[in-house]
């Protein structure tokens, strides 16, 4: 039986004496579609940090905190950045303009900002490039400097960025996050593509539209710690998300898109 994507068990970070996370416990089968929802600072992309191994948990005395990726306590982290693919604003803002889409892409074999003359480029990396950017919509940009990108072309560019080195897993940071209508739409239509073809999508943000209809499974973390852990329709109610941001919100859900808004007193 294939190993679990990502196992953690009883997993804090702690920064500061505080407790980023606390004591977070979680599985994420492969190609399993989830969404982690919360507040801003409730912990979210620490989680991610932690599934991409750029923290380390802090491991209790007790030896009650394990932390596992595809089966495995200690991975090399050039190895687990080739099968954990993230999409994140951070990312997006730290290459620069003159950066060609085509290096972006490329990219993502070496968990880097650029291709440097160390990086040894193999014809079936250029194959895979280019098939991503295919698959994405933005083969006819490849030779093109991301600075002349529209937002969403780069959201696009990135998330070929870590298709390209066929992950298993992606991991999407607030993958809509300044788009408009029209394009969250279509972001969600795109995913729910990707998800049929077997990737497994662990989706971070705070917003419920965001959420494609292919995720079921929806985890939410208050305060550092996991509140709330099910099928979308059990966890997506106005009783918890109202616990979820401390203040009375009312959920309604139209053509498997959920939406929120805050209640009038």
């Amino acid at each position: 039986m294939e190993p679990m994507a990502a196992e953690l068990r009883n997993v804090s970070v702690v920064r500061g004496g505080r407790r980023i996370l606390d004591g977070v416990s979680l599985d994420v089968g492969h190609g399993e579609n989830i969404a982690v929802i919360g507040a801003n600072g409730s912990g979210k992309t620490t989680l991610v940090k932690l599934f991409s191994g750029d923290i380390l948990p802090y491991y209790e005395e007790d030896g009650s905190s394990s932390i596992r990726l595809f089966g495995e306590e200690r991975w090399s982290i050039f190895e687990l950045r080739s099968r954990i693919g993230i999409v994140s604003m951070d990312l997006q803002t730290r290459f620069g303009p003159e950066t060609l889409v085509s290096e972006v892409i490329l990219s993502g074999y070496f968990g880097s900002l650029d291709v440097f003359r160390n990086h040894e480029v193999t014809e079936d990396m250029l194959r895979a490039v280019r098939n991503a950017a295919v698959r994405m919509g933005m083969e006819d940009k490849l030779d093109r400097p991301i600075g002349g990108l529209s937002l969403g072309e780069m959201r696009r560019a990135l998330i070929a960025r870590a298709l390209a080195p066929e992950p298993g897993m992606l991991i999407l940071d607030e993958p809509m996050t300044g788009l408009d209508i029209v394009m969250k739409g279509r972001f969600r239509r795109m995913f729910d593509i990707l998800s049929a073809s077997g990737i497994g999508i662990v989706m971070i943000t705070h917003e419920l539209e965001d959420i494609p209809a292919s995720v079921r499974r929806v985890v939410m973390i208050k305060d550092g710690r996991k509140v709330a852990d099910g099928l979308k329709e059990e966890v997506l109610t106005s009783v918890n998300l109202s616990h979820l941001f401390d203040a009375p919100i009312d959920v309604v859900c139209s053509g498997g898109v959920y939406r929120m808004s805050l209640r009038d007193e």
